[in-house]
């Protein structure tokens, strides 16, 4: 994924701010938090790893699929890598 280096350092940030997410999350449970707010938590981290994946998604797709120099096969090998991850994403 040598094209996430253009915005490793944004990408980084966020990865760190979701490790942080679930860090509070393991925090809130072992002091019995209340409910509604571990659940606010969970909900939170979840939608940021679905971000993360997004934006993800997106480079590969812009780098490996739709790419105007990459070759059939190139496009082909690039959209095969996107199903496998999406249908591990579904399961």
């Amino acid at each position: 994924m040598s094209h996430l280096t253009s915005h490793k350092p944004q990408l980084l940030a966020r990865i760190r701010r979701i490790a942080g997410q679930i860090a509070a999350i393991e925090k809130a449970v072992e002091s019995d938090a209340v409910c509604s707010t571990v659940l606010h938590q969970v909900a939170g981290a979840r939608g940021a790893i679905n971000g993360l994946l997004d934006e993800l998604i997106e480079d590969h797709v812009r780098e490996h699929v739709a790419h105007p120099d990459l070759t059939p096969v190139e496009r082909a090998a690039g959209a095969e890598e996107l199903i496998v991850a999406i249908r591990r994403y579904g399961k």
